[in-house]
């Protein structure tokens, strides 16, 4: 495809500049894992980048050009992100670069989204390792919209610490998958945590793709501890601790995970809806999130795909977002000019996303991103939000956790 924009090349990169005055489309790039072991996610966001690019559209577009996607298939394998970013970058010299998904494959789409000199907007890379990537603390060209990993425990700790202290754990265990993304969050937690006084008496990382989690879940039922956070990245995995603590007839005062009780009934039909009551798990966007934005987009994904509102995931707020935030720069810098939408990005500025406010840090980081706490309630039957206990919506935390019913 030809490029829709003049290009510069200097030092051997290029980087995309648009006139002001042009009124060709604004080619926008994306490498996304349509198919592979990302597929569900990458088709998500798939629908929500163009939900973004047809609301846009039917507004007159961006500057008064229309926006025109471009998404190749990287079947969840960094590689192949990394290849078509060169392809879209080099060949197609696409004018804007959004974000594929995950951190696996931000960190080397980024590197050479910084080779070419482009802004690289996303919404599924918050992984520590991303913004500590030596690209990135070179370039800083890349910047996720969405709450960052390692903070998605933090409302559950500021729970904690507003408790008296004789109603807070005295003890916790962090039992964690090999997995980026699931770590951060509860290593944080775990720091944060002990300066509060409560006693680590568990702390490993086990396999992420374990033959057997009984194992671990055992040693951590032997310790007894009031409070467990889970480095979980599925419902299996979640499942296996649930079943191996309830055999060893051990119960947690608290207990939350960083991947598994948010996958609705996959989650409740694989533990049992009695168990399911009282599991807690982080989150930086649901649907009922009353921020109107929000709730137009939630409306117009079930319009144009089906469904109902419970049925739009977090993938397509993150995509939709990513769009907006992008859309913000090019309205602000007037144009597509990669050097001053990395500027405006970094500048301080506060933006405004279906996921709530943006506002990106010195590493890309998003610095006021929503971050909420959900909980299993009402038997199993109820999907609630109990965190942060200000923010609307909010319904009372049940504290203890019950027992486990069968």
């Amino acid at each position: 495809m030809a490029a829709c924009s003049s290009s510069t090349t200097t030092t051997g990169t290029t980087k995309a500049t648009s006139s002001p005055t042009s009124t060709k489309p604004i080619l926008i790039g994306a490498s996304l894992s349509l198919t592979g072991d990302f597929s569900a996610d990458g088709q998500a966001f798939d629908r929500g980048y163009k939900l973004w690019a047809s609301d846009v559209n039917s507004s007159g577009g961006l500057l008064g050009r229309q926006v025109q996607l471009k998404i190749l298939n990287d079947n969840s394998s960094p590689t192949q992100a990394q290849t078509n970013y060169q392809t879209l970058f080099a060949s197609d010299k696409v004018d804007l670069a959004f974000g594929p998904f995950s951190s696996l494959l931000t960190t080397p789409s980024a590197s050479v989204a910084a080779r070419y000199g482009y802004a690289l907007v996303e919404g599924a890379g918050g992984a520590p390792a991303v913004f500590d990537s030596p690209a990135n603390q070179s370039a800083h060209n890349v910047f996720d919209v969405s709450l960052p990993i390692e903070d998605e425990m933090i409302p559950f700790v500021n729970w904690v610490a507003s408790l008296p202290p004789g109603q807070r754990p005295k003890t916790a265990a962090y039992p964690m998958a090999d997995d980026p993304f699931a770590d951060p969050p509860v290593q944080l937690a775990q720091q944060k945590l002990q300066a509060l006084g409560v006693k680590t008496v568990y702390s490993k990382i086990f396999p992420a793709e374990n033959a057997s989690y009984k194992p671990a879940a055992d040693q951590v039922a032997a310790t007894g501890a009031q409070a467990v956070l889970l480095g979980s990245t599925d419902v299996p995995t979640v499942s296996a601790f649930m079943q191996a603590f309830e055999q060893q007839h051990y119960n947690p005062k608290m207990f939350i995970c960083a991947a598994g009780p948010d996958q609705g009934a996959a989650f409740t039909s694989a533990v049992g809806k009695g168990n399911a009551t009282g599991m807690m798990v982080p989150n930086g966007w649901y649907p009922g999130y009353s921020n109107p934005a929000s709730q137009k987009m939630v409306n117009e994904y079930v319009a144009k795909y089906g469904g109902s509102p419970s049925d739009v995931n977090a993938d397509v707020a993150e995509a939709y977002s990513v769009g907006q935030v992008m859309a913000q720069a090019v309205t602000a810098t007037k144009g597509t000019d990669n050097a001053k939408i990395i500027s405006y990005l970094h500048s301080g500025v506060t933006l405004s996303t279906v996921q709530g406010p943006v506002k990106f840090d010195e590493l890309g980081r998003n610095s006021s991103a929503a971050a909420f706490t959900f909980q299993w309630q009402k038997s199993g039957t109820a999907f609630n939000q109990v965190l942060p206990t200000s923010a609307s919506g909010s319904v009372p935390i049940l504290n203890p956790k019950p027992n486990w019913t069968s």
